[in-house]
């Protein structure tokens, strides 16, 4: 039976008959854009298999060697059975990696992702090759042909793949994952491992939503007092910058871009005990009644302050986005309304509604961000609200109906990303769902189309920790990854069996991946 066909449908025959789902067998996630599966196999003895750079190099590529050399070598299941040998007329022992141009050093927004795999194809000498003009592209054609390789299942101590030609590029160029380190502190192995996760599904943002209301976990070297009064433990609970160093460094290598998130005015509870006078005291009849709400933009310091921890931000991680925020802070409104400082400072320029005070401190935090040569993502509300913007700043649509806001952001010429409908703390929603919404589904031009960068799954923090997060992402964010890689045309019911293998692939990378569909298992 060719290797990449799916295994039959089983029966348990246990109290009654239930269906096993099936899944495929050395198939690739997400589904590439041009793939061909042949009969005809090759095999690889682990011990003697290798790749081989044939062209330019750099750390990254070397890394990346190094990493999936580790993966085909470790394939074998610890019980397997004593040493075969692979079949003599049909040996892999050396792929070839091609990189045709120079590396890049740092992941961007524009970064070139195609590449070609091509296994024991006569059009290329029966030679397997993994191409690419980009660093970045090789990484994702590393992976790919990574997920081609199987334990065989007729030749003991071998792998095996079917020759295969693939020629594949994503769709977006913004494929990202959002998770909140606030509601819960998260170790930094665990978020190690999910970014190595992404890399087996080409997701290629890290939206770090680093701090909150509920915590500031973040250690900022200009602010220590930050993390030490927001912390919730300022001496094991912090990002240290050492630990976003290496953080970094780790997606770096995976071509993962780090896009940090200081969310304000509203969501910074969390922030007031280690900066004086920062939030807005709240009053009820005429004397304050022990609250705070968002940031008091009638103070000049403030100001001052959030422009200098954004130049620190900025130092600390090298992409060109910084994510300000600006969502939900219509629940910090009455506080503002009930202090008499803004409201003086509302009547002195001629500031006319709690909307328009918001705009008022997202103009300024916005120049401050253009002004250290970043730019801006922010939520939808700061559109809604017609903040002035520029050109390449993107908003990021999470709770209107989608399809107008991507609409109307789009005409005005903006940036566009998409999460409303890929929130991964709405467990209720399965993957089977997530398939339904496709950021392009809303009736404008091909220039609109071109403004929407992609979309970003969520994973909210209230209700998940360490001990349960991973599962809970995947492989529900598959979907989503291979939602903004594959083909808009992509079958919405065949993905299962694909599925099913890549939660084992997953599992069998150390990623623990809950089952995607029902009875079944992972050998």
């Amino acid at each position: 039976m060719p290797h990449l066909l799916c295994v039959c449908l089983c029966l348990l025959l246990t109290s009654g008959y239930s269906w096993v789902y099936e899944k495929t067998v050395g198939q690739v996630w997400p589904l590439p854009q041009n793939v061909t599966y042949y009969t005809s196999q090759v095999f690889i003895e682990p011990s003697n298999f290798h790749f081989r750079v044939t062209n330019n190099t750099c750390p990254i590529l070397d890394e990346a060697v190094k990493r999936y050399t580790d993966v085909i070598k470790k394939m074998l299941p610890r019980n397997h059975h004593q040493w075969q040998g692979c079949p003599d007329f049909s040996s892999l022992q050396e792929v070839l990696v091609t990189l045709t141009e120079p590396c890049e050093d740092w992941p961007n927004l524009h970064m070139d992702e195609h590449y070609e795999v091509h296994v024991n194809r006569p059009d290329y000498d029966n030679l397997t090759i993994v191409s690419s003009s980009s660093v970045w592209g090789l990484l994702r054609g590393l992976e790919s042909f990574s997920q081609l390789v199987t334990p065989a299942t007729d030749a003991a101590g071998c792998l095996v793949l079917n020759s295969t030609d693939i020629l594949d590029y994503p769709r977006f160029k913004h494929r990202g994952l959002l998770l909140d380190t606030s509601r819960h502190y998260l170790p930094v192995p665990v978020i190690l491992n999910i970014l190595a996760a992404m890399e087996m599904n080409k997701m290629n943002v890290f939206h770090w939503h680093i701090v909150d209301d509920e915590s500031f976990p973040y250690q900022s070297i200009t602010y220590p007092s930050l993390s030490d009064k927001g912390a919730y433990d300022s001496k094991h609970l912090i990002y240290t910058q050492d630990n976003v160093k290496n953080i970094i460094e780790y997606a770096r290598l995976r071509g993962i871009r780090v896009i940090p998130e200081f969310d304000s005015p509203g969501h910074t509870r969390a922030w007031g005990g280690g900066a004086n006078k920062l939030l807005t005291a709240c009053f009820t009849n005429g004397s304050f009644n022990g609250e705070f709400g968002p940031v008091d933009p009638s103070r000049s310091q403030n100001f001052k302050f959030v422009r200098t921890l954004l130049e620190e931000v900025k130092s600390v991680f090298p992409d060109k986005y910084i994510h300000v925020g600006g969502d939900e802070v219509q629940f910090g409104f009455q506080c503002w309304m009930s202090n008499p400082t803004v409201t003086q400072f509302m009547k002195d320029n001629n500031i006319t509604s709690p909307e328009n005070l918001e705009g008022y401190y997202m103009n300024q935090v916005l120049d401050m961000v253009y002004n250290i040569n970043a730019s801006a993502i922010v939520w939808e509300e700061v559109f809604k609200h017609g903040d002035p913007l520029h050109n390449d700043t993107v908003i990021q649509i999470w709770s209107s109906n989608r399809t107008e806001m991507l609409k109307e952001v789009t005409k005005e010429g903006m940036y566009a990303l998409l999460s409303q409908g890929w929130y991964l703390d709405h467990i209720s929603d399965q993957w089977q769902d997530f398939y339904k919404i496709d950021p392009t589904d809303f009736d404008g031009t091909e220039k609109q189309y071109q403004l929407v960068l992609g979309g970003e799954a969520c994973m909210w923090g209230e209700m998940v920790d360490e001990t349960n997060i991973v599962p809970r992402i995947w492989p529900r964010a598959s979907a989503v990854a291979e939602r903004l890689w594959s083909q808009k045309a992509v079958d919405k019911t065949a993905p299962a069996p694909r599925l099913n293998e890549h939660v084992c692939r997953m599992r069998r990378r150390g990623v623990a991946a809950q089952p995607a569909n029902g009875p079944g298992f992972c050998p």
